[in-house]
C-alpha cells in the first residue's frame, strides 16, 4: 500500500495524488521518491496510458523539502558529499524520471506550491491552477539554493527576468499572477479545478499514443537542440508515424467521418 502517493486509473488517464496533507506533501523525508519513480516507470512501459494528471490532497499541492530533513543535513553528521550523493539519488532522479516521461502530464495545482513543489509543477508540460493556488521559488528563504533543477526549468517557462525575480526573492505570486507571468496556462475556481483537468486529460487521451508521445519527446529536445537536429528527429519520428495501425485508422476514421478508434 502507498504511504505518499496514490496511483488511479481511469481508462487512458492516470491520476498522481500526493497524499501526506497533513504535512503539506513533502518531497523529502518519507517515502514520495521512490514511490513517484515506482509509478513513473509503470506508466512509461503502459502504452495505454495516454495522459498523467498530477496533484495533491488537501491545501497544499506539495511543500516542496522538509525542514527536519534540512536540519538533519545541516548537522556535523552529514558530511557534504554525502548531502551531494542525496540529491543526485534522491530528487534529482525525480527531476530526470518525471521531465523525460514521454506520456503528458497535467500539474493541477489545488493549493501551495512552494520550493521543490513549484518545480515539481514545472517538470509537467501543462500547469492549471485552482484560485487557491500559490507559487514560490522559495530556496532563498532558507539560505539555500533550487537543488532539484529548477534554475533550468523555471527560466524556460516565464524566462529569465521574471524567474530571476523569483528565486532571488523567494516570494509568493498568487494564481492570477502566475497565470500573467506564463507560469500556469489557467486559473479555475477551485471545485472545478480536478473536472478541468480531467476534461483536457480526456481531450489529448483521444488521440495516438505512439503520436503524443513521440510529440512529447519532440517538444523535449526541441528545448535544447538545434533546429536541424529537431528536424531529422522529425523525419525519423514520423516514417516510424506513417507505418503504425493508428495513423491508417486516424486516416480512415477522418474520410469516414466517424471518431478514431485506437488500441
Amino acid at each position: 500500500m502507498s504511504d505518499f502517493l496514490l496511483f488511479e486509473r481511469d481508462g487512458p488517464v492516470v491520476t498522481l495524488t500526493m497524499n501526506q496533507p497533513e504535512q503539506r506533501n513533502p518531497l523529502t523525508g518519507n517515502t514520495a521518491i521512490p514511490e513517484f519513480l515506482a509509478a513513473i516507470e509503470r506508466i512509461h512501459d503502459d502504452t495505454s496510458v495516454r495522459c498523467v494528471i498530477l496533484t495533491g490532497n488537501g491545501p497544499s499541492f506539495c511543500a516542496g523539502g522538509d525542514i527536519r530533513e534540512m536540519k538533519r543535513q545541516a548537522s556535523p553528521e552529514v558530511s557534504e558529499m554525502d548531502i551531494r550523493q542525496q540529491y543526485r539519488r534522491g530528487i534529482q532522479r525525480l527531476t530526470l524520471a518525471l521531465f523525460d516521461l514521454e506520456v503528458p502530464v497535467i500539474a493541477a495545482v489545488n493549493g501551495h506550491a512552494i520550493g521543490a513543489g513549484l518545480d515539481l509543477a514545472c517538470m509537467c508540460d501543462i500547469r492549471i491552477a485552482s484560485e487557491k493556488g500559490r507559487f514560490a521559488e522559495s530556496f532563498i528563504k532558507l539560505g539555500i539554493i533550487p537543488g532539484d533543477g529548477g534554475a533550468w526549468l523555471l527560466p524556460r517557462i516565464v524566462g529569465m527576468s521574471r524567474a530571476s525575480e523569483m528565486a532571488f526573492t523567494g516570494e509568493m505570486l498568487d494564481a492570477e499572477t502566475a497565470l500573467a507571468w506564463n507560469l500556469v496556462s489557467r486559473v479555475v475556481p477551485h471545485d472545478s479545478l480536478m473536472p478541468t483537468a480531467r476534461e483536457l486529460a480526456g481531450r489529448i487521451s483521444q488521440h495516438a499514443s505512439h503520436g503524443l508521445r513521440l510529440t512529447k519527446r519532440l517538444m523535449r529536445e526541441g528545448i535544447h537542440s538545434r533546429l536541424d537536429t529537431v528536424l531529422e528527429m522529425s523525419a525519423v519520428f514520423q516514417a516510424v508515424s506513417h507505418k503504425t495501425p493508428d495513423h491508417s485508422e486516424a486516416v480512415n476514421a477522418f474520410i469516414e467521418k466517424r471518431p478514431a478508434r485506437f488500441a
